[in-house]
């Protein structure tokens, strides 16, 4: 009844679905959430999962919580060494795939040929973080970039280039945002999603910015630098294959800079939800040359309307080629309308980039011009 967030509903939803589909053993079936421990359904998930299940007849159904903040211990469940490792190298996996599609299918030449090869490394991934040495880890990045970068690109037409931002489920989920992305595609754009390994670092900054700011959690905020540190060695070598590639894809975040850059707009205090992570995406997004972003965002979601749709503004008055709209996602809410929004974005990201070629042509004109003259003159 739209009594709780949209995400919570989709995920609960989708749940009881898959127990009530028949595929599994109820005797042998638990469910799994992971908790960040926020101030929203992030706390909550697994009282309202534990309520839904009761009431669908599924209250035996074991619900684990998968969180790293002392929530919900679970004697049959421990997060492990080598559990959270394989757990890091699957979102490095993950968030260099994405980078590949949408990239490379926006300007391929042979249709299909980028989903095809998504499928292939998606299989291989998958294999890899069964079993595989920190040295076949390695390599399989390098291998991903040097296959990907073998799709042959037509770019005559430049696309405008739009980022999507927004709620940490619904900006990922395709049916949670009525599949933004597809949409943005067939209207014309190469589109962009943020790292996944982003928020990650965003979770680990939480105690070391209440060390900074409340002097406490002080071993905490120590332990959180040094998980971001080991973060960041994770991603060397995504760095260095993404910097060979002539493809110009968007690098792995610095959480730091980001961090740096969005206290202009507001403060690091600003923790619930994505909180002041997301406004700091759009910074991102912004200094990369992708000054279109789509913020998606669940109605009901109060923290995300703080730092998504209530920056806009500032964001706008920092920088002027700014094209940002604000898009409401809940079971209620009128598609026909999110589309509307996200076609006017579009006509706007369309009429900036011809504006901005024609600069750059009236540019290169005049320059040829200059040196004509001065050659004449010579």
């Amino acid at each position: 009844n739209n009594d709780a967030c949209y995400p919570s509903i989709l995920t609960t939803g989708q749940m009881i679905e898959a127990l009530q589909s028949g595929k599994y053993d109820l005797n042998k079936t638990a469910l799994i959430m992971s908790q960040t421990g926020g101030g929203c359904r992030a706390t909550n998930y697994i009282g309202f999962i534990r309520k839904a299940l009761k009431d669908a007849g599924f209250e035996n159904i074991p619900v684990i919580s998968f969180n790293i903040v002392g929530m919900e211990k679970m004697p049959g469940f421990k997060i492990t060494v080598p559990l959270m490792e394989k757990l890091l190298r699957m979102v490095v996996y993950g968030d260099l795939l994405q980078k590949m599609l949408t990239k490379n299918r926006a300007y391929e030449k042979n249709k299909g040929e980028t989903q095809k090869l998504f499928d292939t490394w998606m299989e291989k991934c998958k294999k890899l973080l069964e079993s595989s040495s920190n040295k076949e880890f390695k390599q399989s990045i390098y291998d991903i970039v040097d296959d990907f970068e073998k799709i042959e690109l037509d770019t005559s037409i430049e696309k405008p280039r739009v980022g999507i931002v927004g709620e940490v489920l619904i900006k990922y989920h395709p049916f949670g945002n009525n599949y933004v992305a597809d949409l943005l595609e067939k209207e014309g754009a190469e589109v962009i999603l943020p790292d996944f390994m982003g928020f990650a670092k965003f979770m680990c900054t939480h105690k070391i910015t209440f060390n900074t700011l409340l002097n406490v959690n002080k071993t905490s905020s120590k332990i959180m630098k040094a998980a971001i540190k080991l973060i960041d060695i994770l991603e060397k070598d995504v760095k260095i294959a993404l910097a060979n590639s002539k493809k110009n894809y968007l690098p792995p975040c610095d959480i730091w800079h980001l961090e740096e850059k969005v206290k202009d707009v507001l403060s690091i205090g600003n923790q619930t939800g994505e909180g002041w992570f997301l406004t700091a995406e759009m910074i991102e997004y912004i200094e990369h040359d992708i000054p279109n972003i789509v913020c998606v965002q669940p109605f009901a979601c109060l923290p995300n309307h703080v730092v998504g749709k209530g920056v806009i503004k500032t964001i706008r008055e920092k920088y002027p080629d700014a094209n940002i709209s604000p898009v409401d996602y809940d079971p209620g809410a009128s598609e026909a309308n999110q589309a509307n929004r996200i076609k006017l974005l579009m006509t706007v990201a369309k009429d900036n980039l011809e504006t901005k070629q024609k600069k750059k042509q009236a540019l290169e004109n005049e320059n040829i011009q200059t040196k004509e003259k001065q050659k004449e003159t010579v």
